[in-house]
């Protein structure tokens, strides 16, 4: 591969990609890298530090059941955790199915006309409603005051914290407090979240209070849990207009906080204005039905700060889960779990009863509110000493919210627990006697009325057998990291070790609340501590925080963090971003989030920052300058020679430096974000760290900041974390999804220092060696001055159009022969930017290349006329078996041409289940549930 470059080494390519004055001048100082049967036994040490209690805290998070082929077959199977995002649609119909199936599920159990494929949290996805609301009210709110959004004091504490954090940089104020049915609004409030159950565990009629809401023009968001509504009425049904929450407890770990899929459902009319992706329904160029996303806020390429929201990554794979859970349990089954906790609480409400303690909530699903005459001090210890946590919400209340696992046992050593200052006897109790010790009969507006999960998908697959044979069935349809190599630029498919996952479904780590007593996770805490110090010593940074669950959200920390900082400072006048115009779409999008008006720096003709317009816009807005977003190495995949440069130039003019992590898998070990003059990054674990994408999250984001950041690091409302001077917090929980910060940490134990440094340069070296191959066909598009890139490049295709061949014809050409795209127009329209990890190796990086100089001759037979311009193997691809089996073969080239092109096809041949999708089809018939039995054509 150095020949084949024309590199003598490998330390010498790293002199050549790397500029010299930003090189580490020493080896990281990390402990030595360990083998991996020592790295599990030494995690099994620190695991077992986590104190695994029964909680029944609830605040939106409910130990559950993860069905044993779920598990195995969906979180443990890189099938379904190592594909990208299903932006190639025709190589995901897989995942699209499940996700439209999670969409279905959540339409139709909040009473909702549609609903997204996931969010990252229930918090963020209530701020996603809540500015989604600010953006399609059309009251006209007064030209004075702040527009106001109310917020039910009965909301859960975390959601409160988030939507403070979001709704202060866009100037909306938040008025928590408690609501009524004859509730009068200020004319400046636009909209009101409640909670349903709230947060206690209260189930209250909400239709006069949205009612009299609507009357004021206030639109109305209602967090909820998914399990109460199959036997609740569901907001949608009371006039909610949106519908948002967590799906953690159909069948997804705790995980100590995640990760989880959200979810959020709306009206019709607001489709176009959902935060996050929507699953479609199209048809392939064949005419039958394909899956596509209809709808993203990725878009943010094209809309950049005016982008509705910043999200990127989504909770794809446990959207898929919860999905899942709902497939194999089908309505009956999940009706009959909600049954079963909902009558194991009443059981327990009548055994408090009998022992004269006061429970508050009128009507109930899974949660009681119980007063302690004496005080909860008492109950807590003896609580503890049983191995139960129970939520305490002042000093003689105390919340019990049961859910799947609980059991008639658990509930009479509750029991015993709670009233055993009582000396009162607690009689035995089961659940097929608990109904009749219910004596609050449910008003006429609870029970749902409405049937949901009709559809067959939700009906059919109830054994192992019958579940097993359907996950394998739409697993069959994707590709995955498991098939081959995804040469994605900019989002790092790399290696997801098996020992690096391996812990994250050990009982110790994915059994734990979020919100247990700190002293139950010593375990969590260690290895918090441990990857902390380690990401500081890889960034050269005084601290970091690993609340962001995404980059998005990191970005949006970092922001914040800053403009924390130039407010204690007396600055907050500085509100003005410099971003590249080469920057990914978040960046514009997170700014503009954080209240600051995004100016954009202009590129180089070599695609480098223009340095000369950064010094003019720089001191033109010297007074008002908050901060630089740069990405390095560069989105166009080079190390530029002025980085240090530019970030002195924003310093001297008052500004910060933000470096957005989504290339460090370029820098660790060989430079650094400090290195460079940066003052705060995020970082991509699900990129440099070897996070799983999922099929398009989760995702993790922490930040990394110097010191004079770092008491504005995130704090939480529940458990104490960040800095002195914390900003709100950016996710729910207060770790972000806490247990896949287990792969991050194994991949730095097991890697060390020397080993993350050697796969820096394997990166390089595969981007090298591909630009090596692959130029003499395709122009590369930009470059050191001594021809070198970093990890990724970017091949021009843009010569090719004349002749009616688009990037995109070459990206569906790709599937034919087996590999996943890669990334299609970005950073610039008409070309493909290629990124091979250091985690292939070179007989698949000449798969690849051998596949792209074939496909570069299919193009030159079109170019020369040789090639019909519109019936050829690249316009007609992907061809799926069914085509090429067909017994009408009309085209002017072989079946042979067009599903063999090479030898190495035929050992390994992947099918696609659909042909080419008609997008503009899936944009005229927006179609996001699952399609009516009746449309499908039986092919």
């Amino acid at each position: 591969m150095l020949r084949a470059v024309g590199a003598s080494s490998l330390d010498a390519l790293m002199d050549e990609a790397i500029p010299a004055g930003i090189r580490l001048p020493a080896p990281l100082d990390l402990p030595p890298a360990e083998s991996e049967s020592v790295y599990l036994a030494r995690l099994a040490t620190i695991a077992d530090r986590n104190r695994v209690f029964r909680s029944y805290i609830g605040l939106g998070y409910h130990d559950t059941i993860t069905p044993g082929v779920i598990l195995r077959m969906v979180l443990e199977n890189p099938g379904w955790y190592t594909p990208y995002t299903p932006y190639q649609a025709e190589i995901a119909q897989g995942r699209l199915e499940s996700l439209l199936n999670f969409q279905t599920m959540v339409s139709d159990l909040t009473g909702m006309e549609v609903a997204n494929a996931s969010l990252l949290d229930e918090a963020t996805a209530a701020a996603e409603a809540m500015t989604m609301l600010r953006r399609v009210t059309t009251k006209k709110l007064p030209a004075t005051g702040q527009p106001l959004f109310l917020v039910s004091d009965r909301c859960f504490p975390q959601t409160i914290d988030l939507l403070r954090t979001r709704a202060e940089p866009l100037g909306i104020e938040i008025q928590v407090a408690p609501v009524a049915d004859d509730q009068a609004f200020e004319e400046r409030t636009f909209g009101v979240l409640l909670q349903y159950p709230d947060g206690l565990g209260e189930l209250s009629d909400l239709t006069p209070f949205i009612a009299r809401a609507h009357a004021a023009g206030v639109l109305v968001a209602v967090a909820t849990d998914l399990l109460a509504l199959t036997l609740f009425t569901p907001p949608g049904e009371m006039g909610a207009d949106v519908v948002v929450g967590n799906s953690q407890r159909f069948g997804v770990p705790l995980g100590y906080g995640g990760p989880h899929a959200a979810f959020f459902a709306t009206r019709q009319a607001y489709v176009r204005q959902v935060p996050g992706r929507i699953i479609g329904v199209s048809v392939d160029a064949h005419g039958k039905t394909a899956y596509r996303m209809a709808l993203a806020t990725r878009e943010q390429h094209i809309r950049r700060e005016k982008a509705t929201s910043n999200i990127c990554t989504a909770q794809a794979l446990l959207a898929n889960m919860a999905a899942m859970y709902a497939v194999y349990h089908g309505p009956d089954g999940l009706k009959q779990i909600a049954t079963r906790v909902h009558l194991l609480t009443v059981m327990l409400q009548a055994a408090l009863k009998v022992a004269g303690l006061t429970q508050s909530n009128e009507r109930f699903f899974d949660t009681l509110r119980v007063v302690i005459p004496g005080g909860a001090g008492d109950v807590r210890k003896r609580a503890l000493a049983k191995g139960i946590n129970f939520r305490y919400i002042d000093d003689r209340t105390i919340g019990l919210s049961l859910n799947e696992t609980t059991t008639v046992a658990d509930v009479e050593e509750i029991a015993e627990v709670v009233t055993a200052s009582t000396d009162t006897r607690i009689p035995s109790f089961s659940v097929g006697t608990a109904a009749s010790a219910d004596d609050t009969p449910f008003p006429a507006w609870l029970p749902r009325a409405s049937p949901f999960l009709m559809h067959p998908v939700f009906n059919t697959h109830h054994s192992e057998t019958q579940m097993m044979r359907y996950i394998r069935a739409l697993e069959r349809k994707d590709i995955g990291l498991d098939h081959s190599m995804i040469p994605l630029g900019s989002c790092t498919m790399k290696l997801n070790a098996a020992t690096e996952m391996r812990p994250v479904t050990w009982e110790q780590f994915g059994r734990m609340h979020p919100f247990v007593p700190v002293e139950q996770a010593h375990g969590y805490r260690q290895l918090f501590d441990e990857l902390e110090a380690a990401l500081c010593t890889i960034t050269g940074f005084a601290a970091v925080s690993l609340q962001p669950n995404s980059g998005a959200q990191g970005e949006f920390a970092g922001l914040l963090a800053i403009r924390a900082f130039q407010r204690s400072n007396g600055q907050e006048h500085r509100d003005v971003v410099l971003i590249p115009s080469s920057a990914h779409g978040t960046n514009p999008a997170s700014a503009a989030m954080a209240g600051m008006r995004v100016v954009v720096v202009a590129s180089a003709p070599n695609g480098n920052v223009d340095v000369a317009d950064l010094k003019k816009k720089a001191a033109g807005h010297r007074d008002r300058l908050s901060c630089l977003m740069i990405t390095y190495p560069s989105t166009h995949g080079v190390y530029e020679d002025e980085i240090r440069e530019i970030c002195a130039i924003v310093h001297e003019h008052g500004g910060q430096v933000y470096m957005d992590g989504a290339n460090m898998n370029a820098q660790v070990g060989l430079t650094s974000p400090a290195s460079i003059g940066a003052d705060v990054c995020h970082l991509n674990l699900h990129k440099t760290f070897a996070i799983p994408h999922g099929g398009g999250g989760p995702g993790m984001g922490p930040i990394g900041v110097a010191p004079h950041l770092a008491p504005f690091l995130p704090g939480h409302a529940i458990v104490p974390t960040g800095g002195d001077a914390a900003i709100h917090a950016v996710s729910a929980a207060p770790w972000g999804s806490a247990s896949i910060l287990l792969i991050s940490y194994g991949y730095i134990r097991m890697l060390g220092a020397e080993g993350m440094t050697e796969a820096t340069k394997f990166a390089i070296l595969n981007a090298n060696y591909i630009k090596a191959r692959l130029e003499p066909h395709y122009p590369v598009l930009y470059t050191r001055p001594n021809g070198r890139v970093a990890h990724e490049l970017i091949f021009d295709l843009r010569g090719f159009k004349p002749a009616g061949v688009e990037e995109m014809d070459v990206a569906k050409r790709l599937i034919d022969y087996g590999f996943h795209a890669p990334t299609v127009s970005f950073p610039v329209a008409g070309t493909l930017m290629v990124e091979p990890t250091e985690s292939e190796d070179k007989d698949e990086l000449d798969r690849f290349c051998d596949a792209m100089i074939r496909i570069r001759q299919e193009i030159e037979e079109v170019v020369q006329g040789r090639a019909d311009k519109t019936d050829n193997v690249l316009k007609n691809a992907p061809h799926t078996a069914a085509a090429v089996a067909a017994s009408d073969w009309a085209h002017p080239y072989t079946r042979e041409q067009a599903a063999f092109p090479l030898p190495f096809v035929g050992t390994h041949k992947f099918w696609p289940s659909v042909g080419r999708i008609d997008n503009p089809y899936g944009d005229r018939n927006l179609f996001c549930s699952c399609p009516p039995v009746e449309t499908f054509d039986g092919s």
